[in-house]
């Protein structure tokens, strides 16, 4: 199959893989983990440019303390208030953002999109990266500045691999670390190793890891949870230069996941190839900043059934999907005062999506032909920004800026499997589409306004305004299947429904107003309290209507539903509140540290007056951490409320409330450190509000029932720096 539908989009693809530079900033060699509670600051200098103040950031440190209990990052980032994330595969979890979903959240790596390659997105953009390696994660919950990103009407979650390390001038440097860690529920167990070999203009790093688990256990009597296991590897290798016109990098990698249950899913992943090539170049002139990106990801994703959902013996449901995507990046900070300074941009991502199902042997509806789910989809998106920041005196901060991203989407004709009565639903649907225009085009304007005021001493204030504006993706809008088999192979909602595309989709409009009002004490207690309210209103809202029940062979209904999506009004509002407090600082440097989150929100349908599907209910967590010398403790509560408000359209499960102990500490010495972690102490059986329906369960036992949670797990993790 050709990557490109155009000889000039061959021609682009082919410049935009073949160029590569990247930034690269020079760190220590070697610094031993320090063991003191970092300070209380809710505006680290350490965030990415044009990052709003009152965005969270995860350090390396803190993955070290997390990663330890799990693999998947969009779970980790849940614990952060106003985040949650949907259910899905071992690595795969989708991160929600205050009510919106993956896909409506802007998800960066080291810059770059990763798009989604799967109808029921079972390869994510964070399920690309591992905790292992990753080197800080920032998320904004908030309103965010255009030049974050667009086509997005959620937050942002930006995620950093390492910089390249460089020697001191005349010298070489040899550097990295390794760490390994296992799991006892699920048996899982992986490793992760960076080295680094560099001289003072040139750096070359090698990041691996490889992470695994069989099924696990849910808490209580619950029992094994069916379709839960999963495989998965990743290398990377960065090539990075220091020269006199600038910093270069230049990053291949490649990721093979051989499988992945997905308990929430009719199906599993069965393999998922990925590599990539990015590039880019900064430099710092006298009147501004350049830093050009490009890149080019390849991904072969295949789909069927693992050994809990009765393998594939018999041929089981192949369904493959290939995706290729290319683009730049292109910024220019131009500090045109000491008070102002303007940023203006443009970016290009090509996104390019073939579906299809082999026929399978001896099967009446699978064949005789090769289902055409998706022909070579693509699409392209072309952003422009212009954006002002402005320091005015007295500690206010503000950032105005506008954006505009050109949609272009279109895709081929569509067959069936055959034309026979088992298939005449998805034969008249085929040909309908067929018979229709593909081709869409969106011009989507977006703006935000951002001001950050410290009022006060120890008091800071925070208020935004956006209007953002994201189009269909592709299956949103070429999903064509009216079958009852090939509607329930679309969705990453984890619901067992089956979804249908819709050519007439308009994009989604999102306003949003987002504050928050931040208190830091200093003295002999620090402190520090932080209240976000926020409102959104989307037009348009990419929702879903009922078309009909989902029928067995005798013509019952089996509880499930066949949805189709549609442009609906909704609107979420909610609270997030955060604080920390040092309990002691010791003269012999012991220190205690109390830490505290809350979220709570409303997602409302205003078309069909009922609750949004997958909105978190109220949820609290508090943490006591202790630090001394080289030792380090860690003890946390995590409290879920009764999940009452669902989805009727969906058919959403209720889910009961629960409160979760889990317990941790660690010991470094010379740059050497081990770990140890009881998650889920008293083995709590619940059912995580956002984890979707047991399908893997249902098809093995016949009883449906929401996805239990991870029972009690004792994990193990062991780290080396040198």
């Amino acid at each position: 199959m050709t990557i490109f539908t155009t000889p000039r989009l061959r021609a682009r693809s082919l410049c935009l893989a073949g160029t590569a530079f990247v930034s690269i900033f020079a760190t220590p060699a070697f610094a031993q983990r320090a063991t003191a509670l970092p300070d209380i600051d809710v505006a680290s200098d350490a965030l990415p440019p044009a990052t709003p103040p009152g965005a969270r950031r995860i350090t390396r440190d803190d993955l070290d303390r997390q990663d330890m209990g799990s693999s998947d990052t969009a779970d980790i980032l849940a614990r952060l208030p106003g985040v949650s994330a949907f259910g899905a595969g071992g690595v795969s979890s989708l991160p929600v953002v205050r009510g919106l979903d993956n896909g409506r959240v802007g998800i960066l790596i080291d810059g770059i999109k990763v798009d989604d390659a799967c109808p029921n997105n079972m390869n994510p953009p964070l399920s690309y990266t591992d905790p292992q390696t990753v080197s800080a994660i920032t998320v904004v919950t908030g309103v965010s500045p255009v030049s974050l990103g667009g086509d997005t009407i959620g937050g942002n979650i930006l995620v950093e691999t390492a910089q390249p390390k460089f020697a001191q001038s005349g010298r070489t440097l040899v550097t990295g670390n390794v760490s390994t860690f296992y799991r006892s529920n699920g048996d899982g167990f992986g490793g992760a190793a960076s080295v680094t070999a560099a001289t003072d203009r040139v750096s070359l790093t090698y990041d691996g890891s490889y992470t695994q688990s069989d099924n696990y256990e849910g808490g209580g009597n619950d029992g094994i949870v069916r379709s839960t296991e999963y495989a998965k590897t990743d290398h990377a290798l960065t090539l990075a230069a220091q020269t006199g016109i600038g910093l270069f990098r230049v990053q291949g990698g490649i990721q093979r996941a051989p499988r992945e249950g997905f308990p929430n899913q009719r199906m599993d992943m069965t393999d998922n190839r990925s590599w990539f090539l990015n590039g880019r170049w900064q430099n710092w002139f006298a009147w501004g900043d350049v830093d050009l990106t490009v890149h080019y990801r390849d991904t072969d994703h295949r789909m069927n059934f693992l050994a809990d959902k009765g393998g594939t013996a018999n041929g089981g449901m192949p369904m493959n999907t290939e995706v290729h995507a290319a683009g730049y990046t292109l910024k220019l900070s131009l500090p045109v005062s000491a008070r102002d300074t303007i940023r203006v941009g443009s970016e290009l991502h090509h996104q390019w999506l073939d579906d299809y199902w082999p026929p399978v042997g001896g099967s009446m509806m699978m064949g005789p032909n090769t289902f055409v789910n998706v022909n070579a989809a693509h699409r392209d998106r072309l952003g422009t920004y212009a954006e002002w920041e402005a320091n005015w005196a007295d500690g206010l901060t503000s950032t105005i800026g506008i954006r505009n991203d050109q949609v272009w989407m279109n895709t081929g004709d569509v067959q069936p499997y055959g034309t026979g009565m088992m298939q005449m639903a998805d034969a008249m649907a085929a040909a309908a589409f067929n018979a229709a225009d593909h081709a869409r085009h969106d011009s989507n304007w977006s703006g935000s306004a951002l001001l950050h005021y410290r009022a006060l001493d120890g008091v800071a204030l925070d208020l935004g305004y956006a209007h953002k504006v994201r189009s269909p993706n592709i299956y949103e809008r070429y999903a064509w299947g009216r079958g009852t088999m090939a509607s329930n192979m679309i969705g990453w909602f984890g619901d067992g429904n089956g979804y249908v595309g819709n050519l007439n989709l308009a994009p989604e409009r999102a306003d949003t107003i987002s504050g928050a009002v931040t208190f830091i004490g200093s003295g002999g207690t620090p402190w520090s309290l932080k209240i976000a309210p926020w409102f959104t209103h989307v037009a348009d809202y990419i929702d879903v209507v009922k078309l009909g029940d989902v029928r067995n062979m005798m013509g019952m209904p089996t509880g499930f539903v066949q949805l189709q999506f549609a442009n609906r009004e909704a609107h979420f509002y909610g609270l997030d509140v955060s604080g920390d407090v040092a309990l002691w600082q010791g003269t012999d440097g012991a220190a205690a540290r109390m830490s505290f989150g809350a979220s709570w929100l409303h997602g409302q349908n205003l078309a069909d007056d009922d609750p949004l599907y997958h909105q978190m209910p109220f949820n609290a967590s508090v943490a006591l951490d202790y630090a001394n010398a080289g030792w380090d403790a860690h003890a946390e509560i995590q409290a879920v409320a009764d999940k009452t408000r669902v989805d009727p359209t969906r058919v959403e499960p209720k889910t009961d409330g629960y409160t979760l102990v889990n317990l941790g500490t660690g010991y470094t010495w010379r740059g050497i450190r081990l770990g140890v972690e009881v998650a889920n102490l008293f083995d709590t059986a619940y059912a995580p509000p956002l984890g979707g329906q047991s399908l893997g369960d249902l098809k093995a036992t016949g009883i449906l029932r929401p996805v239990p949670g991870r029972g009690r797990s004792f994990n193990l993790s062991l780290s080396a720096k040198f």
